[in-house]
């Protein structure tokens, strides 16, 4: 029989938060617009691409395409930017923003490792690290599979003492009974707890 620790995967809810966003700004946008949500998909994803993210200090188009967008507003009202345009200097502008796309991308590189050490930092600052010596005694947590189902509900959450015997690597021990027998396998430090006597 193979008994092991439940584990769910972790994630700072970075993407999961800013899809949230877009749905909700496409949802509340498609409400209004009752019967033309094809017609207003285009403008809606436009404007999520040329809005400026925080974690790439960018907005995406420029990272993907190489060149920032031209905008339908800006081509209808004369403005210089596109009045004073013709196409050599059309072309060397595209052109050099192609030659210069890899130094856009590393620098979202850079502001996306900022940005996820900013995130790691305040996650980090409110979990406390639980560290035991050798010799310490701990309660291990029990899970569904090494509970007793006969016993039903009212199981206990916790079992033990168990001595702490080696640590196996950062956060990590391994255990043993009290009268010395080693448990198969090491235990991650959030599943045990001191144990005062």
């Amino acid at each position: 029989m193979v008994m092991s620790t439940p584990v769910q995967q972790q994630a700072n809810g970075q993407a999961e938060s800013n899809n949230k966003i877009i749905v909700n700004n496409l949802t509340k946008r498609l409400d209004e617009k009752k019967g033309r949500s094809a017609e207003e998909l285009h403008f809606i994803l436009c404007a999520d691409w040329t809005s400026s993210k925080v974690a790439t200090c960018q907005t995406p188009y420029p990272l993907v395409f190489g060149a920032e967008p031209m905008m339908p507003t800006k081509v209808v009202i004369p403005m210089a930017r596109y009045l004073l345009q013709n196409q050599e200097n059309n072309g060397m502008i595209l052109a050099h923003d192609l030659d210069t796309i890899d130094e856009l991308r590393d620098r979202a590189k850079v502001c996306i490792a900022a940005h996820q050490q900013r995130i790691t930092k305040a996650y980090n600052k409110n979990i406390k690290f639980r560290r035991f010596q050798i010799g310490d005694l701990v309660l291990r947590k029990t899970f569904q599979n090494t509970r007793d189902p006969s016993v039903g509900k009212m199981v206990p959450k916790w079992e033990g003492p168990y001595l702490i015997d080696a640590k196996a690597r950062k956060g990590a021990y391994w255990l043993a009974s009290l009268d010395g027998n080693v448990l198969p396998r090491s235990w991650n430090a959030i599943h045990l707890k001191a144990y005062f006597m």
